[in-house]
Formats: structure tokens, C-alpha cells, sequence
């Protein structure tokens, strides 16, 4: 068994950081696009008690993004085997680990969306780029700390 090291002060900045983008990103950056593909009023404000759980629920997905995240880049990492420095550079590590992570995990289902529930591209391209920038952010975060 790998001797995995987990750096929680890295995933709770993680968690607050995608956090933050998730704000920026769904609100003065695409809010309004979002929610007229979404089918929503964009000019209808949600009750404080949907607001709270919708950032409740979003804390808890991002700490279990960051921390299964964690596991994932250690485990891909070759000091974890005892084989050594990686070869590859941090930014690298990174890169590729947000990518193929979002290839596999994430753009699947987001084309899932545009297949079977009949959402827009334009909301295709909404979500799928946030989730590969919330992977990279995490990613950078992860392999930094």
C-alpha cells in the first residue's frame, strides 16, 4: 500500500477557492446566461433558505472533489511508490490531472446533459469549462501546498 499524505489545510483552501469561482463564475460572469438556459427567471432572486442550502451543498461537493482529488494526484505520483521524483513538473502534475480528470469524469456527463436532458450547448460550454477551471484551481492548490 502507498504511504498517501493528505494535506487538509490544502483542501479547505481548495474547497474555498472553487468556492469563489463558482460564485464569480455563476453569477456576475455567466448568472444570467446560466439561468436562462437553466430555464430560470434571471431576474428572480432565490430565498435566503435555497441560497443556504445551494451553498451548503456546494461546500460539501467541493471538499469531496478536493479530497478524492487529493487521494488521486498522490496516488499518480511516483514518490507515493517509493520510485522517486517525478519527472514531471508541478504545474504539469497539475495540468494533467485537471484535464484527464475532467476528459473522463466530467465531460462525459456534462455531454450527457446536451444528449439526454436536452440542454444547450451554450450551457454545455458554461458548465464544462467551470468544472475544468474548479479542477485546475484544485490541482494547483493540491500539488502547491
Amino acid at each position: 500500500m502507498p504511504d498517501i499524505q493528505i494535506n487538509y489545510v490544502a483542501i479547505l483552501v481548495a474547497v474555498v477557492a472553487t468556492f469563489i469561482l463558482g460564485f464569480i463564475w455563476y453569477t456576475p460572469l455567466f448568472g444570467k446566461a446560466w439561468a436562462r438556459e437553466m430555464g430560470f427567471d434571471p431576474d428572480e432572486k432565490p430565498s435566503g433558505a435555497v441560497m443556504a442550502r445551494g451553498m451548503i451543498f456546494m461546500v460539501i461537493g467541493n471538499f469531496l472533489l478536493a479530497y478524492v482529488f487529493a487521494h488521486n494526484i498522490a496516488v499518480w505520483d511516483p514518490e507515493t511508490w517509493g520510485q522517486g521524483p517525478s519527472e514531471m513538473s508541478p504545474i504539469g502534475n497539475a495540468g494533467m490531472a485537471a484535464f484527464f480528470t475532467w476528459l473522463g469524469f466530467f465531460l462525459p456527463v456534462d455531454l450527457g446533459a446536451v444528449a439526454w436532458e436536452k440542454k444547450s450547448w451554450k450551457l454545455f460550454g458554461i458548465n464544462t469549462v467551470y468544472h475544468f477551471l474548479a479542477l485546475l484551481v484544485t490541482a494547483m492548490i493540491l500539488v502547491y501546498m
